[in-house]
């Protein structure tokens, strides 16, 4: 019961349910993209990752010097909610923002 607690208070924050949006609609995105997408501060946006992480919502991995996230494939709960949330987060209207500026550039673009 714990793990589901935490997964759903994973959720419980504009900023990680935007980034949860982001890459279930991008598959992968690198830490530069999303910030640059959500025009927050990198270390804003990679503790809400760590926390995602944590909660069991995304996995990370390295390549070359960027770490690349996606949403976790690992648990069928989160599976079935990924695709609800996936579904229904296309009806927010700074989801839909989000969306067409990430669409806008190539991944990795925002990368140094």
């Amino acid at each position: 019961m714990k793990t589901t607690v935490q997964c759903f208070k994973a959720l419980a924050d504009e900023t990680r349910l935007r980034i949860v949006a982001l890459l279930l609609f991008s598959g992968e995105l690198c830490v530069c993209d999303i910030t640059a997408t959500l025009k927050l501060p990198q270390s804003t946006v990679s503790r809400h990752l760590a926390y995602l992480k944590n909660a069991g919502w995304v996995t990370d991995r390295r390549e070359g010097v960027w770490i690349i996230y996606a949403i976790s494939a690992d648990n069928p709960m989160k599976a079935q909610l990924a695709g609800v949330l996936k579904e229904l987060l296309t009806e927010l209207p700074q989801v839909v923002a989000d969306l067409k500026k990430i669409s806008s550039f190539a991944k990795g673009a925002n990368c140094a």
